[in-house]
C-alpha cells in the first residue's frame, strides 16, 4: 500500500479552504440574512448567493438586490470587531460559507435610485417618484406604505440610494439623510448582487429584479 506523509490531510485541508476563500472573494459568497428589513423578499436567517462579478460584467440597476459595507454610509469608520488571530480567521471563513452571520457594517437592501436619479416620496397618491414616474412596488412587506418619511433627493455619481423592502422596519437612506453621505452608498462599497436564496430548502428560488422600474428612464 502507498505511504501517506503526515501531512497530506493538513495540506488538503488548507487547500480546500484556499480555494473557498478564493472562490467566494472573487466569483460568489454565501450571506446570512441579519435583520427583518428585506422581509418578505428575503427572512431572518435565510442565507443567499451573492454574485461578486456580475457588476464587472454590467451596471447596477433599479431593483438589485444588494449587500454592501455601509462604512462611511450607515456606520461610522473605525466601527470594527476586534478578533484574535485564529477566532478571525475561523469567523472570514465561516462568514465566507454563509453559517456565520456578518459583521455589522454589511448591509443588505434594494438599489432604488441609481447616479442622476431624482428620487422623492410620496406623491399625492402615496407612490415613490424616480424622475416623476411612480413606481408601483409590489414587492413591499404587506401592509406596508413606500415611506413614511419624505424625502427628495438627486443621486451623485458613483453613488446609489437604497432600500428596505419592509419599510416600516428597515434603517436605510432615509435614516441617514443627515449623516455626511446623505443616506447615498458608494458603489465602490457593493459586495454583489443577491442572486438566490440557498437555505433553507423550503425557500430555495431566485432574487429576481422586479418590473416595477421598467417605466423610468435610463
Amino acid at each position: 500500500m502507498p505511504k501517506h506523509s503526515r501531512w497530506d490531510l493538513p495540506l488538503t485541508l488548507v487547500g480546500a479552504v484556499v480555494v473557498v476563500l478564493l472562490f467566494t472573494s472573487f466569483v460568489a459568497k454565501p450571506f446570512s440574512i441579519p435583520s427583518g428589513s428585506m422581509e418578505g423578499t428575503l427572512q431572518v436567517g435565510d442565507r443567499v448567493l451573492v454574485n461578486r462579478v456580475v457588476y464587472h460584467l454590467r451596471p447596477i440597476e433599479r431593483g438589485d438586490v444588494i449587500v454592501f459595507d455601509g462604512t462611511d454610509s450607515f456606520v461610522a469608520q473605525g466601527v470594527v470587531l476586534s478578533r484574535d488571530p485564529i477566532r478571525g480567521l475561523l469567523t472570514t471563513i465561516g462568514q465566507s460559507v454563509g453559517v456565520i452571520a456578518p459583521d455589522g457594517s454589511d448591509f443588505v437592501k434594494r438599489v432604488v435610485g441609481v447616479a442622476g436619479d431624482h428620487v422623492q416620496c410620496c406623491n399625492a397618491a402615496g407612490s415613490l417618484l424616480i424622475n416623476g414616474v411612480p413606481v408601483q412596488e409590489s414587492y413591499l412587506y404587506p401592509g406596508d406604505v413606500p415611506s413614511t418619511v419624505n424625502f427628495d433627493a438627486v443621486v451623485p455619481e458613483g453613488k446609489l440610494w437604497v432600500m428596505g423592502d419592509h419599510r416600516s422596519n428597515s434603517a436605510d437612506s432615509r435614516a441617514h439623510l443627515g449623516d455626511p453621505g446623505g443616506g447615498m452608498v458608494s458603489t465602490s462599497k457593493v459586495v454583489g448582487r443577491v442572486m438566490a436564496v440557498v437555505w433553507p430548502p423550503s425557500r430555495w428560488g431566485s432574487v429576481s429584479i422586479p418590473s416595477a422600474y421598467a417605466k423610468v428612464a435610463k
